[in-house]
Protein backbone atom coordinates (compact mmCIF):
# COMPACT_ATOMS: atom_id res chain seq x y z
CA UNK A 1 0.00 0.00 0.00
CA UNK A 2 2.87 2.37 0.81
CA UNK A 3 4.38 1.83 -2.64
CA UNK A 4 1.06 2.37 -4.41
CA UNK A 5 0.50 5.64 -2.55
CA UNK A 6 4.05 6.82 -3.32
CA UNK A 7 3.50 6.15 -7.03
CA UNK A 8 0.14 7.95 -6.99
CA UNK A 9 1.71 10.93 -5.22
CA UNK A 10 4.46 11.07 -7.85
CA UNK A 11 1.82 10.97 -10.57
CA UNK A 12 0.10 13.88 -8.86
CA UNK A 13 3.24 16.02 -9.13
CA UNK A 14 2.54 16.42 -12.84
CA UNK A 15 -0.92 17.81 -12.09
CA UNK A 16 0.38 20.12 -9.35
CA UNK A 17 3.25 21.30 -11.56
CA UNK A 18 0.86 21.97 -14.42
CA UNK A 19 -1.43 23.99 -12.14
CA UNK A 20 1.52 25.93 -10.74
CA UNK A 21 2.85 26.82 -14.21
CA UNK A 22 0.67 29.93 -14.83
CA UNK A 23 1.16 31.17 -11.26
CA UNK A 24 4.93 30.93 -10.83
CA UNK A 25 7.96 30.78 -13.11
CA UNK A 26 9.93 27.51 -13.27
CA UNK A 27 12.86 28.88 -11.26
CA UNK A 28 10.73 29.95 -8.32
CA UNK A 29 8.57 26.79 -8.48
CA UNK A 30 11.58 24.48 -8.30
CA UNK A 31 13.22 26.54 -5.54
CA UNK A 32 10.16 26.69 -3.28
CA UNK A 33 9.46 22.98 -3.71
CA UNK A 34 12.92 21.93 -2.62
CA UNK A 35 13.39 24.61 0.01
CA UNK A 36 10.40 23.19 1.86
CA UNK A 37 11.35 19.59 1.05
CA UNK A 38 14.94 20.10 2.26
CA UNK A 39 13.76 21.52 5.58
CA UNK A 40 11.48 18.52 6.08
CA UNK A 41 14.13 16.01 4.98
CA UNK A 42 16.74 17.52 7.30
CA UNK A 43 14.25 17.30 10.15
CA UNK A 44 13.49 13.67 9.32
CA UNK A 45 17.18 12.79 9.06
CA UNK A 46 17.95 14.36 12.43
CA UNK A 47 14.94 12.66 14.01
CA UNK A 48 16.14 9.28 12.73
CA UNK A 49 19.85 9.64 13.58
CA UNK A 50 19.94 12.44 16.18
CA UNK A 51 22.77 13.99 14.18
CA UNK A 52 23.83 15.07 10.70
CA UNK A 53 26.44 12.50 9.53
CA UNK A 54 29.66 13.72 7.97
CA UNK A 55 30.60 12.65 4.46
CA UNK A 56 33.96 12.05 2.78
CA UNK A 57 35.34 14.35 0.10
CA UNK A 58 34.39 11.83 -2.59
CA UNK A 59 30.87 11.49 -1.22
CA UNK A 60 30.56 15.28 -1.04
CA UNK A 61 31.51 15.54 -4.71
CA UNK A 62 28.98 12.83 -5.56
CA UNK A 63 26.27 14.59 -3.54
CA UNK A 64 27.06 17.77 -5.46
CA UNK A 65 26.56 15.95 -8.77
CA UNK A 66 23.33 14.40 -7.50
CA UNK A 67 22.02 17.80 -6.46
CA UNK A 68 23.01 19.35 -9.79
CA UNK A 69 21.36 16.62 -11.88
CA UNK A 70 18.45 15.10 -9.96
CA UNK A 71 17.30 18.25 -8.17
CA UNK A 72 18.59 21.35 -9.96
CA UNK A 73 18.51 20.39 -13.66
CA UNK A 74 15.63 17.93 -13.42
CA UNK A 75 13.25 20.30 -11.69
CA UNK A 76 14.05 23.36 -13.78
CA UNK A 77 13.35 21.30 -16.90
CA UNK A 78 10.31 19.67 -15.26
CA UNK A 79 8.55 22.93 -14.43
CA UNK A 80 9.59 24.57 -17.70
CA UNK A 81 8.23 21.63 -19.70
CA UNK A 82 4.92 21.68 -17.85
CA UNK A 83 4.39 25.25 -19.02
CA UNK A 84 3.24 23.83 -22.37
CA UNK A 85 2.82 20.04 -22.03
CA UNK A 86 -0.24 18.39 -20.44
CA UNK A 87 0.29 16.52 -17.17
CA UNK A 88 -0.70 13.12 -18.58
CA UNK A 89 1.58 13.35 -21.62
CA UNK A 90 4.43 14.65 -19.47
CA UNK A 91 4.14 11.66 -17.10
CA UNK A 92 4.40 9.23 -20.03
CA UNK A 93 7.47 11.02 -21.43
CA UNK A 94 9.14 10.83 -18.01
CA UNK A 95 8.22 7.12 -17.90
CA UNK A 96 11.17 6.53 -20.24
CA UNK A 97 13.48 6.89 -17.21
CA UNK A 98 13.72 3.19 -16.22
CA UNK A 99 14.31 2.17 -19.83
CA UNK A 100 17.21 4.55 -20.37
CA UNK A 101 18.64 3.68 -16.96
CA UNK A 102 18.63 -0.01 -17.91
CA UNK A 103 20.27 0.78 -21.25
CA UNK A 104 22.92 3.02 -19.68
CA UNK A 105 23.60 0.48 -16.90
CA UNK A 106 24.15 -2.21 -19.51
CA UNK A 107 26.65 0.00 -21.29
CA UNK A 108 28.50 1.41 -18.26
CA UNK A 109 28.27 -1.44 -15.75
CA UNK A 110 28.05 -4.36 -18.20
CA UNK A 111 24.68 -5.44 -16.77
CA UNK A 112 23.11 -8.20 -18.86
CA UNK A 113 19.91 -7.09 -20.58
CA UNK A 114 18.66 -10.27 -22.23
CA UNK A 115 16.12 -10.56 -25.03
CA UNK A 116 13.06 -9.74 -22.89
CA UNK A 117 14.56 -6.56 -21.45
CA UNK A 118 15.87 -5.60 -24.88
CA UNK A 119 12.37 -5.97 -26.32
CA UNK A 120 11.01 -3.94 -23.40
CA UNK A 121 13.42 -1.12 -24.14
CA UNK A 122 12.40 -1.08 -27.80
CA UNK A 123 8.67 -1.05 -26.99
CA UNK A 124 9.05 1.72 -24.41
CA UNK A 125 11.07 3.88 -26.79
CA UNK A 126 8.48 3.44 -29.54
CA UNK A 127 5.67 4.19 -27.08
CA UNK A 128 7.43 7.35 -25.87
CA UNK A 129 7.90 8.46 -29.48
CA UNK A 130 4.17 7.98 -30.14
CA UNK A 131 3.32 10.09 -27.07
CA UNK A 132 5.89 12.81 -27.80
CA UNK A 133 4.92 13.07 -31.47
CA UNK A 134 1.17 12.91 -30.65
CA UNK A 135 0.87 9.97 -33.04
CA UNK A 136 2.78 11.67 -35.84
CA UNK A 137 6.04 9.72 -35.98
CA UNK A 138 7.27 11.73 -38.99
CA UNK A 139 6.80 14.90 -36.94
CA UNK A 140 9.71 13.82 -34.77
CA UNK A 141 11.97 14.07 -37.81
CA UNK A 142 10.52 17.26 -39.29
CA UNK A 143 10.55 19.53 -36.23
CA UNK A 144 6.97 18.84 -35.16
CA UNK A 145 7.91 18.42 -31.50
CA UNK A 146 7.54 21.44 -29.24
CA UNK A 147 10.04 22.92 -26.80
CA UNK A 148 8.11 21.51 -23.84
CA UNK A 149 8.63 17.94 -25.01
CA UNK A 150 12.36 18.52 -25.47
CA UNK A 151 12.59 20.03 -21.98
CA UNK A 152 10.92 16.94 -20.51
CA UNK A 153 13.34 14.71 -22.42
CA UNK A 154 16.05 16.74 -20.71
CA UNK A 155 14.42 15.73 -17.42
CA UNK A 156 14.87 12.10 -18.38
CA UNK A 157 18.56 12.58 -19.15
CA UNK A 158 19.06 14.44 -15.85
CA UNK A 159 17.42 11.64 -13.88
CA UNK A 160 19.42 8.94 -15.64
CA UNK A 161 22.62 10.78 -14.68
CA UNK A 162 21.34 11.16 -11.09
CA UNK A 163 20.61 7.44 -10.84
CA UNK A 164 23.89 6.26 -12.36
CA UNK A 165 25.98 8.56 -10.15
CA UNK A 166 24.13 7.27 -7.11
CA UNK A 167 24.74 3.68 -8.18
CA UNK A 168 28.39 4.04 -9.10
CA UNK A 169 29.79 6.50 -6.57
CA UNK A 170 27.79 6.71 -3.36
CA UNK A 171 29.20 3.91 -1.24
CA UNK A 172 28.51 3.86 2.49
CA UNK A 173 25.62 6.36 2.35
CA UNK A 174 22.01 5.50 3.06
CA UNK A 175 19.37 6.53 0.49
CA UNK A 176 17.89 8.96 3.05
CA UNK A 177 21.24 10.66 3.65
CA UNK A 178 22.02 10.91 -0.08
CA UNK A 179 18.59 12.30 -0.97
CA UNK A 180 18.62 14.75 1.95
CA UNK A 181 22.06 16.20 1.26
CA UNK A 182 21.58 16.27 -2.53
CA UNK A 183 18.28 18.07 -1.98
CA UNK A 184 20.06 20.75 0.04
CA UNK A 185 22.75 21.17 -2.65
CA UNK A 186 20.11 21.38 -5.37
CA UNK A 187 18.14 23.94 -3.37
CA UNK A 188 21.20 26.18 -3.04
CA UNK A 189 21.80 25.99 -6.80
CA UNK A 190 18.15 26.75 -7.49
CA UNK A 191 18.34 29.74 -5.11
CA UNK A 192 21.21 31.24 -7.14
CA UNK A 193 19.29 30.94 -10.42
CA UNK A 194 16.06 32.15 -8.85
CA UNK A 195 17.75 35.28 -7.44
CA UNK A 196 19.57 35.86 -10.72
CA UNK A 197 16.20 35.82 -12.47
CA UNK A 198 14.89 38.54 -10.17
CA UNK A 199 13.63 36.64 -7.14
CA UNK A 200 9.99 36.01 -6.27
CA UNK A 201 7.30 38.69 -6.23
CA UNK A 202 5.84 39.17 -2.74
CA UNK A 203 2.34 39.23 -4.22
CA UNK A 204 2.89 35.73 -5.62
CA UNK A 205 3.97 34.44 -2.22
CA UNK A 206 0.77 35.86 -0.73
CA UNK A 207 -1.33 33.69 -3.05
CA UNK A 208 -2.59 30.66 -1.05
CA UNK A 209 -3.07 28.69 -4.28
CA UNK A 210 0.69 28.82 -4.89
CA UNK A 211 1.41 27.32 -1.48
CA UNK A 212 -1.25 24.66 -1.99
CA UNK A 213 0.58 23.29 -5.03
CA UNK A 214 4.09 23.89 -3.65
CA UNK A 215 3.04 22.18 -0.43
CA UNK A 216 1.78 19.16 -2.32
CA UNK A 217 4.97 18.94 -4.39
CA UNK A 218 7.21 19.21 -1.33
CA UNK A 219 5.28 17.20 1.28
CA UNK A 220 3.49 14.55 -0.77
CA UNK A 221 5.49 14.48 -4.01
CA UNK A 222 8.93 14.62 -2.40
CA UNK A 223 9.12 13.75 1.30
CA UNK A 224 6.22 11.35 1.88
CA UNK A 225 6.63 9.62 -1.49
CA UNK A 226 10.30 9.03 -0.73
CA UNK A 227 9.61 7.86 2.86
CA UNK A 228 7.00 5.37 1.69
CA UNK A 229 9.03 4.17 -1.28
CA UNK A 230 12.02 3.67 1.03
CA UNK A 231 9.78 1.68 3.41
CA UNK A 232 8.70 -0.48 0.47
CA UNK A 233 12.31 -1.07 -0.57
CA UNK A 234 13.11 -2.13 3.00
CA UNK A 235 10.17 -4.56 3.06
CA UNK A 236 10.16 -6.01 -0.48
CA UNK A 237 13.64 -5.23 -1.81
CA UNK A 238 14.68 -2.72 -4.45
CA UNK A 239 13.81 -4.85 -7.50
CA UNK A 240 10.21 -5.62 -6.49
CA UNK A 241 9.62 -2.13 -5.09
CA UNK A 242 10.90 -0.57 -8.31
CA UNK A 243 8.09 -2.23 -10.28
CA UNK A 244 5.58 0.03 -8.54
CA UNK A 245 7.11 3.08 -10.27
CA UNK A 246 5.24 1.87 -13.37
CA UNK A 247 2.08 3.14 -11.66
CA UNK A 248 3.36 6.73 -11.93
CA UNK A 249 2.48 7.37 -15.61
CA UNK A 250 -0.88 5.62 -15.15
CA UNK A 251 -1.78 7.85 -12.21
CA UNK A 252 -0.44 10.90 -14.06
CA UNK A 253 -2.71 10.29 -17.05
CA UNK A 254 -5.74 9.43 -14.89
CA UNK A 255 -5.30 12.43 -12.57
CA UNK A 256 -4.71 14.75 -15.52
CA UNK A 257 -7.94 13.58 -17.16
CA UNK A 258 -9.91 13.72 -13.91
CA UNK A 259 -8.67 16.96 -12.34
CA UNK A 260 -7.61 18.98 -15.40
CA UNK A 261 -10.03 17.60 -18.02
CA UNK A 262 -7.08 16.71 -20.26
CA UNK A 263 -8.12 14.70 -23.34
CA UNK A 264 -7.12 11.04 -23.44
CA UNK A 265 -6.29 10.73 -27.15
CA UNK A 266 -5.64 7.60 -29.19
CA UNK A 267 -1.94 8.39 -29.43
CA UNK A 268 -1.77 8.83 -25.65
CA UNK A 269 -3.49 5.48 -25.04
CA UNK A 270 -1.45 3.61 -27.65
CA UNK A 271 1.86 5.14 -26.58
CA UNK A 272 1.04 4.62 -22.91
CA UNK A 273 0.22 0.95 -23.47
CA UNK A 274 3.51 0.41 -25.30
CA UNK A 275 5.49 2.24 -22.59
CA UNK A 276 3.89 0.21 -19.79
CA UNK A 277 4.29 -3.09 -21.64
CA UNK A 278 7.94 -2.23 -22.25
CA UNK A 279 8.47 -1.34 -18.59
CA UNK A 280 6.86 -4.62 -17.54
CA UNK A 281 9.24 -6.56 -19.78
Amino acid sequence: MYLVMAAVFWGGTFVAGRQLAPLLDPYASAFLRFLLASILLLGWLYWRLRRFPRVTARQLLAVGVLGATGVFAYNLLFFAGLQSVEAGRASLIIAANPVLIALASSWLFREHLGSARGAGILLSVVGAMVVIGRGDMLGLLTGGVGAGEWLLLGCVISWVAYTLVGKGVLHGMSPLLAVCYSSVVGTLLLAVVMLWQGGIDAAVLANPEVWLYVGYLAVFGTVLAFVWFYKGVHTLGAARAGQFINIVPVSGVCLGAWLLDEPVTRSLLLGGMLVLLGLWL
